[in-house]
C-alpha cells in the first residue's frame, strides 16, 4: 500500500531546466513581480492574438523557459465581494491537469504571493496536488511503474525558508487529504469495513497514532446497539462485517483541548428495506467520507504532531444492506443511553451508526481537557438542496454555539478555501424527532428524503443530540458540553469525481498551528 503523495520539490530559481514547464498562476500579467517580469513580454505578444489568455489555460513557447513552455493559467479577478481563495486552487487545478494533457512530467508551479491572499502559494500547491492525486484502485493496479501522475511537482517560492514551510505543511495537508480519498473515494469491496480496519492499522503503524478495532459482533451489539441494527445484514457475508476503528492522538505537554470525532464510515448504503429506486443507489460508496475525513486528519496529525492537543476519533464502518435480515421501518432500538428509538426510514443509516459512538465520546468527555464533540457526516441530500455543491455545514448545540464554534471553523475554512456555511438547530428540529406514541421515545426520521423534508440537515442534528443523551449536557445543565454536526455532503466531492477531502484543512487551520 503507497500512501505517500505525489514528490513536490522547492525551488527558488523559475528558470531551472530541471523541468519542463512552468505552470503560472496568477491574477494577471499586470500583477507579476520583479522575478518574474521576464514572461510579460511573450504573455502580452500572446494575448494581441488569443483573447483566451486570462479566461482559459493556455500554452505559449517561450525561449528560456524550463522546456521551453509557459502554460498560464489565470484564477481571473480576486477582488470581487465575491471572490474568496478559491480562485487559486481552482486555477492550480486547471493548469496542472493542462500540463498533463501538454506531455509535462515535470511541471514547474510558480504562483507568486498575493497581498490579500497571504495562503495563496500553498492553496495553489494544494489544488496541483488535487490534481495529481491518483486512485489507490489504479496504484494498487501497477498499470503505471510508478504511484504518480508526473514525477515530480516544482514549487516555485522565491525565499528558500518560506518556500520550506509551504512544502512541509502541503506534504502534511495533502497526506491526510489522500487517505481522505482513497477511503472516501474507493469502491464499496476495495474499502469495505475490514480492508478499511487493515488499512488504517498499516497506515498508523509506527505512528503517534493508537488504532483499537472492535469486530466482535457480540461487543457491538452490547456497546452499539444503533450500529448493530443496521450490521445485521451486512454481517451474514464475512467481507463486509461492521468495524468501529477508534483512534488517538496525544501531543506532547499538558492537553489544553480534547477533541471527539465520530465519523459516519456507510461503506455502501443500498437504502436497506427502503432501498434507494430509481438509479439513486449509484454513487453510494462515497457514503463513507465522514469517517475518511476523521482518519485523514489523523494522518495530518501524525505529520504534524502538535503540542498540547489530544484526538480522539470513532469510524463508524458499517455496510447498509438490504436482504433477509435487514433492519426495517417500524423497529424499536433502545440505544446506548438508553432512548428507545422507532426506526421510520432504513435509508436514515448514517445517523444511527453515529448515535451510539456520540454517546460513548459523550461518556468519556466529563473526564477530559475542555472536550469538543463533533460528528462528521455525508448525511442529507438537504445539505445540498439547501447550500448547494462545494460547501460544508457546521451547526453547533448550545454550549458550542456560546463558544463560537462554528463561526471559528467557518473562519479557519475561509484561509485554505475549505469553505463553510452556517446553521442553526432549533426548537421544531427536537419537536420532529419526540417520539409519537407511547412505544418510542424518538422518532429516527420520516418516511420521506431529506431533499423533500423542511429542515432536512438540521433535523438529523437534534436527532443525534437527544438519542445520544447529549441533550442532558446543554447549556441549562451542570457540566455542558460542546457538540457541533458537520454535513459533508456538499463538500466531500463530484461523482463521477475525486473526493475534495474536506473538512481536513479547515480543521488543521483552526486546531494545528499552521
Amino acid at each position: 500500500m503507497c500512501t505517500r503523495i505525489q514528490p513536490i520539490e522547492l525551488i527558488t530559481d523559475c528558470k531551472n531546466q530541471n523541468f519542463d514547464g512552468i505552470v503560472l498562476v496568477t491574477q494577471s500579467i499586470k500583477t507579476l513581480p520583479e522575478e518574474l517580469q521576464w514572461l510579460k513580454s511573450p504573455l502580452e505578444d500572446y494575448s494581441s492574438v488569443d483573447r483566451a489568455l486570462g479566461e482559459e489555460a493556455v500554452v505559449l513557447q517561450v525561449p528560456g523557459c524550463p522546456g521551453n513552455r509557459l502554460l498560464f493559467a489565470s484564477t481571473g479577478p480576486v477582488n470581487r465581494d465575491y471572490d474568496d481563495v478559491r480562485r487559486y486552487s481552482d486555477a492550480a487545478i486547471c493548469g496542472i491537469k493542462r500540463a498533463m494533457k501538454a506531455g509535462m512530467q515535470r511541471p514547474l508551479l510558480v504562483c507568486p504571493p498575493h497581498k490579500d491572499y497571504e495562503t495563496s502559494t500553498l492553496v495553489a500547491a494544494l489544488g496541483a496536488l488535487h490534481a495529481l492525486y491518483m486512485p489507490i484502485e489504479v496504484r494498487e493496479a501497477n498499470a503505471n511503474p510508478t504511484p504518480y501522475k508526473v514525477c515530480v511537482l516544482g514549487l516555485w517560492v522565491a525565499k528558500k525558508e518560506e518556500g520550506k514551510k509551504i512544502i512541509d505543511l502541503a506534504i502534511a495537508l495533502e497526506s491526510g487529504r489522500l487517505v481522505c480519498r482513497d477511503i472516501g473515494g474507493s469502491d464499496p469491496e476495495r474499502m469495505a469495513a475490514p480492508r478499511v480496519a487493515d488499512y488504517v492499522q498499516e497506515l498508523f503503524k509506527d505512528s503517534p497514532v493508537t488504532v483499537e478495532i472492535v469486530s466482535d459482533v457480540k461487543v457491538l451489539e452490547k456497546e452499539y446497539p444503533c450500529l448493530a441494527a443496521v450490521n445485521r445484514c451486512a454481517h451474514a457475508v464475512q467481507r463486509h462485517q461492521a468495524r468501529v476503528i477508534k483512534l488517538l492522538y496525544c501531543g506532547e505537554g499538558p492537553v489544553t483541548t480534547t477533541l471527539m470525532l465520530v465519523g459516519k464510515g456507510i461503506t455502501y448504503d443500498t437504502g436497506g428495506a427502503d432501498i434507494k429506486a430509481g438509479g439513486f443507489m449509484a454513487g453510494m460508496h462515497r457514503d463513507k467520507c465522514g469517517a475518511a475525513a476523521v482518519a485523514g486528519f489523523f494522518q495530518t496529525l501524525a505529520k504534524l504532531k502538535p503540542k498540547h492537543l489530544k484526538v480522539m476519533g470513532s469510524m463508524a464502518m458499517v455496510r447498509n444492506s438490504v436482504g433477509s435480515d435487514c433492519y426495517v421501518a417500524d423497529e424499536l432500538i433502545v440505544s446506548r443511553a438508553g432512548r428507545r428509538v422507532r426506526v421510520g426510514n432504513t435509508d436514515a443509516e448514517g445517523r444511527m451508526v453515529m448515535v451510539d459512538l456520540l454517546c460513548e465520546m459523550k461518556e468519556k468527555a466529563v473526564r477530559e481537557v475542555s472536550p469538543q464533540l463533533f460528528t462528521i457526516a455525508t448525511l442529507t441530500g438537504h445539505a445540498i438542496r439547501a447550500m448547494g455543491p462545494n460547501y460544508s455545514i457546521i451547526m453547533d448545540n448550545g454550549p458550542a454555539h456560546r463558544a463560537g464554534n462554528a463561526s471559528k471553523w467557518q473562519k479557519a475554512g475561509d484561509v485554505l478555501g475549505d469553505v463553510f456555511e452556517i446553521s442553526s438547530i432549533r426548537r421544531e428540529d427536537y419537536e420532529f424527532h419526540k417520539g409519537q406514541s407511547e412505544y418510542e421515545d424518538i422518532l429516527q426520521s420520516n418516511n420521506l428524503p431529506s431533499s423533500a423534508t423542511p429542515r432536512g440537515h438540521q433535523a438529523p442534528a437534534a436527532f443525534l443530540i437527544m438519542a445520544s443523551g447529549l441533550d442532558q449536557f446543554g447549556v441549562d445543565s451542570d457540566k455542558p458540553l460542546p457538540y457541533s454536526h458537520i454535513d459533508i455532503a456538499g463538500s466531500s466531492g463530484p461523482f463521477p469525481g475525486i473526493p475534495t477531502g474536506a473538512p481536513i484543512l479547515a480543521m488543521a487551520t483552526h486546531y494545528i498551528n499552521l
